[in-house]
């Protein structure tokens, strides 16, 4: 007899709408049974494969239906995983991976040996659930009886629905236990789990970041029983460990493994750090970037969950209860490289910029990974190549697949491979040599059963695929030549002879780890790198290498490139020396005007407005003549390497020039014998400032323009101080003057201040001393 779990009684609902639509999207919380109960309930109208994101979570989640269901584990109920498989054919729910249903989907694009493809744990939005989605959706738009099931506990449903033409949205209430929520910021792990185990209390679930960390703390709770790892990368037998139930009371270091399907028993406490790892997309040199990140809230909530399954829970958080974390996670389709995806939807034989895709990739990611694909080989004029066929077919990524081709499938590149997959690394201390790679491959015997694991499957998939072009041999330097054909791209060079600094390809710095057997060379493949932090100065770390031949490199190209100095503005030329995209040399060689020219009208048009500018500028809209900056920058940067210091006046042909100083005059004369400049305003007013005693004498106010704009004076008294503002001088002389007279002549008696202004000798100057 099964537990009933809130989902039960909704089963039925869920078979009728699925039947009636052929699709359906559910939302139901951890604890609600829709991981192990939906897939067996819709498995009677024919076989269902259930996509689950995670390799642990795939066979724990196999075991968990076969137990419920009463079936035989590889019989009714199986998974299929990348290099681990249990199932048959009478399986009638196959647990699987997003990459195997993507590969079978190119097998058998209609997917004819399943019903139903359910899509769980969507929220997560992997790469291959996305692509999967997608790839699923159009044998689903082509074939009436299959359907399609999106599950999740914390999905944002519509676009989904909406995605399965309308599908309608199931929401189920879980019987999660009550969690308190407390934080406790900038409390280390490793003492927050000793505040726990002396509360009341069953297991305590640690979420980390990562690996590292759960070593980090594991060493830290050193002569705590019971300290349980628990991530991707953990044997068959951790896994269980973890997982099994027991009396003893445990404590579990998890990543995000954890989060969802998965369910680590008899957990009252979870310690959540707020932490976990992301590759992101690092586009300044191509590299995905395993960056730790805050989780989102819906993470956050769903660990929490984790402590309230069996009964009441707490869950300590250990940041601040102020910090605002994003609602949902980044789609991975945002954030890291598509090559993959893309080598998957030319094979099915789609156009990546038009492919129904759940949601876009951005261009700039479709891009770079096209670019990739044609230098691995794999595409040309957007077709795959014989090469992309075979690197498609085999069960790694890309990069490792054109290892493979071109090593032809040796036993050695398929060590080679699986320790690159699975970052195997054995401990130290390894003697000098050719390539980290190659010694860690030697060392498979002493590697963990799923890197041995991998590397048979990938060796037994090579010969499958590659045929009668497989290779027997395990020759080192034509791994190490496949090694260049896989990753073209990571080209380096060290800095100095024998030093551990290195110029990347793509113009970033590197530093080698201390730890790799490749210490000779001027040539080597980063082929595990970790990027540096963001920002100028910035090195990666590479931890693994391979040596590279200068004979294996194609004869280098030389090119000259002219570069803008915006501090100078002047042009400057540069002969670059390179061997595939890795800079060898850089010597400054005379510039051409020619090719100066471009980047110095760009310069010249984009350059800021200086306030004489302006000014020009001014003039020339209250002339009525029009501006062609464009002519006027090519004018002025012909045959030149530098940003000519010209302004807009001197760049205007004469007659131009002509009819700017009749009409719109940079200033007039005064009677005073100087002259006052002109402020050409927006509004179409001219004016000019002038200290009132150089315009005695002057009847009336000057005008300029077609129309005979009258100037506006500002009257200034002789400190510069403005006392009056007027187009009509004759009123002013008139009837202000003498007001303003009184109140300028005490102030400042050293200036004339006449009774008759209209007959005084207009001056700049005080009268002199005595008078």
């Amino acid at each position: 007899m099964l537990d009933p779990l809130p989902i039960d009684s909704q089963l039925g609902a869920i078979r009728d709408l699925v039947r009636a639509h052929r699709a359906a999207v559910i939302v139901a919380p951890p604890g609600a049974g829709k991981t192990t109960r939906v897939p067996p309930a819709l498995a009677g109208d024919g076989p269902v494969i259930v996509l689950q994101p995670r390799r642990l979570a795939a066979r724990s989640l196999a075991r968990r239906i076969a137990d419920e269901q009463g079936w035989t584990l590889g019989e009714e109920a199986g998974w299929h995983v990348r290099f681990d498989r249990k199932f048959s054919a009478s399986t009638r729910v196959l647990v699987a991976t997003e990459g195997i249903l993507t590969a079978r989907l190119q097998s058998d694009p209609l997917l004819q040996g399943f019903r139903t493809v359910i899509v769980d744990e969507f929220h997560e939005r992997s790469l291959h659930a996305d692509l999967a989605l997608a790839l699923a959706r159009q044998a689903w738009l082509a074939r009436d009886d299959l359907n399609i099931v999106v599950m999740s506990a914390t999905l944002d449903a519509q676009p989904v629905a909406r995605f399965l033409n309308d599908a309608p949205v199931v929401r189920v209430e879980g019987r999660l236990h009550p969690v308190a929520i407390a934080y406790a910021p900038g409390v280390p792990p490793a003492d927050a789990v000793r505040r726990e185990l002396a509360r009341e209390g069953r297991h305590v679930l640690v979420f980390l970041p990562g690996v590292p960390e759960i070593a980090r703390v594991a060493r830290l709770l050193a002569g705590v029983p019971d300290v349980v790892p628990l991530s991707g990368r953990s044997s068959a037998d951790e896994q269980d460990d973890a997982l099994r139930p027991g009396a003893a009371r445990r404590v579990i270091l998890a990543t995000n493994v954890a989060e969802t399907s998965i369910t680590v028993p008899d957990v009252t406490s979870v310690i959540d750090t707020g932490l976990h790892k992301q590759l992101v997309l690092d586009p300044a040199c191509g590299l995905d970037r395993l960056d730790t990140q805050r989780i989102s809230q819906d993470a956050a909530d769903q660990r929490a969950g984790r402590a309230g399954r069996t009964r009441p829970g707490r869950a300590l958080r250990l940041w601040d209860p102020r910090d605002v974390l994003r609602p949902h996670r980044v789609p991975e389709i945002a954030r890291v490289d598509l090559a993959a995806p893309l080598l998957e939807v030319l094979a099915w034989g789609g156009d990546p910029a038009s492919f129904a895709w759940f949601e876009v990739p951005p261009e700039a990611s479709l891009e770079a990974a096209m670019a990739l694909l044609a230098q691995l080989g794999a595409l040309k004029d957007a077709r795959l190549t014989p090469v992309g066929e075979l690197m498609r077919k085999l069960p790694v990524s890309p990069r490792l697949a054109r290892v493979l081709v071109a090593a032809g499938g040796s036993r050695l590149a398929a060590a080679a491979c699986a320790v690159l997959s699975e970052r195997f690394s054995p401990a130290g201390p390894h003697p000098s040599g050719s390539s980290d790679v190659i010694v860690r491959a030697d060392a498979l015997d002493r590697a963990p059963s799923a890197v041995r694991r991998a590397a048979d499957e990938i060796a037994r998939a090579a010969r499958r695929v590659l045929g009668d072009a497989a290779s027997d041999g395990d020759d080192e330097e034509l791994v190490r030549r496949a090694l260049l054909a896989g990753f073209p791209d990571r080209l380096a060079r060290r800095r100095a002879a024998g030093s551990p600094r290195l110029v990347l390809a793509a113009g970033h710095g590197g530093l080698l780890d201390r730890e790799s057997v490749v210490v000779d060379g001027e040539f080597l493949l980063a082929l595990d790198v970790e990027a540096g932090a963001r920002g100028p100065g910035s090195e990666a770390r590479v931890r693994m290498a391979s040596r590279v031949e200068r004979s294996w490199l194609p004869p280098s190209s030389r090119a000259v490139e002219h570069r803008l100095d915006p501090e100078t503005g002047v042009v400057r030329a540069v002969e670059i020396e390179r061997v595939l995209d890795l800079t060898l040399a850089e010597r400054v060689v005379p510039a051409d005007p020619a090719a100066a020219f471009p980047l110095l009208v760009a310069a010249f048009l984009e350059r800021g407005v200086t306030p004489e500018e302006e000014r020009a500028a001014s003039r020339l809209r209250f002339a009525g003549i029009e501006l062609d900056l464009t002519a006027i920058a090519e004018r002025a940067c012909a045959g030149t390497t530098a940003l000519p210091p010209l302004t807009i006046v001197s760049t205007l042909n004469p007659q131009d020039r002509r009819e700017l100083d009749r009409l719109a005059p940079e200033s007039i004369p005064l009677p005073s014998g100087r002259a006052a400049k002109l402020a050409y305003r927006d509004d179409g007013t001219v004016t000019a400032r002038v200290k009132l005693q150089e315009l005695f004498g002057l009847a009336d106010s000057p005008r300029v323009g077609r129309g005979g704009e009258r100037v506006v004076f500002e009257l200034l008294a002789p400190s510069g101080r403005p006392v009056q503002t007027t187009r009509d001088l004759a009123s002013f002389w008139n009837q202000t003057y003498p007001i303003v007279r009184k109140e300028l002549r005490g102030r400042y008696p050293r200036h004339p201040w006449p009774d008759d202004p209209w007959n005084a000798v207009a001056t700049h100057r005080p009268k002199p001393r005595g008078t």
